[in-house]
């Protein structure tokens, strides 16, 4: 991570590189399953589904998400029809998602929200959405570029660490990420690249042991160069010297 890789610029990436990245990995996640909320939105074009999912995502493994919506959803439609369920059978549907208990809660006081306040309607501004209780930045970001499909950059744990294991930023935290980003990334790719960044870190560049050995942009990447390859010599010489 940024420490390790020792970056000492403030210089952005080149636009050209930043384009042939995205194409690469564009291509190259083409054989991993879509990453569960944005196959969401696409399936069903639906604002209050990609927030509900989004939801249940946090804290959880997408093959899990991908259960619990799939059982929620085949009971509610909008927020009318889960404001009738109990909190017990929400919870039921939506288990065994991370923080079950908490995520039934909440999502149906969210859902009261919408009904109360925006007419049964998902709200389309960031500032909106950050009203509602347990939305943060990400959330509201996904829903905006997955719901609304406007432009937004929403930046989760994959798209804060591998930003900055390629060099391209040098920041603490996925707030600042965010901002770099927007500067970085061409505003027509920012929905695409949270969608392929999120299926290329759960595939390839994991946060413990990425498989750099599988990876089609090495050449880029500051990590590969600074850590990864630091480690196969080291390995490489340490072998010569047990031989002798």
């Amino acid at each position: 991570m940024p420490a390790k890789l020792d970056q000492k610029t403030n210089q952005r990436p080149d636009k050209k590189e930043v384009l042939t990245v995205i194409k690469i990995i564009s291509k190259e996640i083409n054989q991993f399953i879509e990453p569960v909320v944005s196959r969401i939105a696409k399936q069903k074009k639906n604002p209050y589904k990609v927030l509900i999912s989004c939801l249940l995502s946090l804290r959880t493994k997408d093959e899990v998400t991908d259960i619990a919506t799939k059982k929620l959803f085949s009971k509610i439609n909008q927020p009318e029809d889960l404001i009738k369920l109990s909190t017990k059978t929400i919870e039921k549907l939506i288990y065994p998602v991370g923080f079950y208990k908490r995520k039934a809660v909440t999502i149906k006081k969210i859902s009261k929200i919408l009904i109360k306040k925006y007419d049964s309607k998902v709200p389309n501004t960031i500032e909106q959405l950050l009203e509602l209780k347990g939305v943060g930045r990400k959330t509201a970001n996904i829903v905006l570029g997955f719901g609304f499909g406007k432009p937004a950059m929403a930046v989760d744990t994959h798209c804060h660490r591998i930003p900055n294991r390629f060099g391209w930023i040098n920041t603490k935290n996925p707030e600042e990420t965010e901002q770099e980003l927007m500067i970085i990334i061409p505003k027509n790719k920012w929905v695409e690249f949270n969608n392929m960044i999120v299926a290329f870190g759960q595939n390839i560049c994991r946060p413990v042991g990425p498989k750099c050995n599988q990876c089609s942009i090495t050449k880029y990447c500051l990590y590969y160069r600074k850590v990864y390859m630091n480690k196969l010599n080291a390995n490489d010489t340490l072998t010569i010297n047990n031989k002798h």
